[in-house]
């Protein structure tokens, strides 16, 4: 019976951390949430970098699916900040996306005058994410370590990308760890500064 309890409470969990409802039964189940969505960001990211680089034909879907996944995130801070700020937020992170893919695409095609100029473009995208969470948490997410911690997010997947298109492929798979870790330590930041920010909501958690 005690078995059974535990699985159903196990289901709740999940059920609760779907992509838009990061409401969870637990701050650690909340903290977890956090980490899956943005692990998926960087997990989908890798998926259209393998797929532009080879051509393949699963491409398209796989775009589909990284960018749902900034919505997905938009979702989950709008439970927090309002469904205008959710919307901003995805706006943002689709924004991210698309210049990435058009820097992996002009890479492929040797067109390096588009990559610096879409690289430039890309970095000043970090810049306003950092700004626009800086804005909604200033208390917990001071803007200097939030822009310097998404520079690093676009060093570490342009040197993945790079290398996947090089078929360096050892080295890319290397990149892609890095990338990983770095990219939970951010969920981190952003799931610790929302529990403090809004200790009521996890008071009987």
């Amino acid at each position: 019976m005690f078995r059974s309890l535990r699985i159903i409470a196990l289901v709740t969990a999940v059920l609760f951390l779907a992509p838009g409802i990061l409401y969870a039964d637990s701050k650690e189940a909340f903290h977890d949430g956090m980490r899956k969505l943005w692990e998926d960001h960087v997990t989908w990211t890798r998926l259209f970098i393998v797929s532009a680089a080879a051509g393949l034909p699963d491409k398209d879907a796989t775009t589909q699916r990284l960018l749902q996944n900034q919505a997905d995130i938009g979702d989950a801070v709008a439970e927090f900040y309002g469904r205008e700020a959710g919307n901003k937020l995805t706006a943002l992170l689709k924004d991210h996306i698309l210049i990435a893919a058009s820097i992996v695409t002009a890479a492929k095609a040797g067109d390096n005058a588009k990559v610096t100029s879409e690289n430039k473009r890309w970095r000043e995208n970090a810049i306003d994410i950092a700004k626009f969470l800086h804005g909604a948490n200033p208390k917990h997410w001071p803007e200097a370590t939030l822009q310097s911690a998404m520079f690093m997010h676009l060093d570490q997947t342009l040197d993945e990308a790079t290398h996947q298109l090089k078929g360096d492929y050892p080295a890319s798979v290397k990149d892609y760890d890095r990338v990983v870790k770095h990219i939970l330590g951010m969920a981190d930041v952003l799931s610790d500064g929302i529990i403090e920010q809004f200790p009521a909501k996890f008071a009987k958690k």
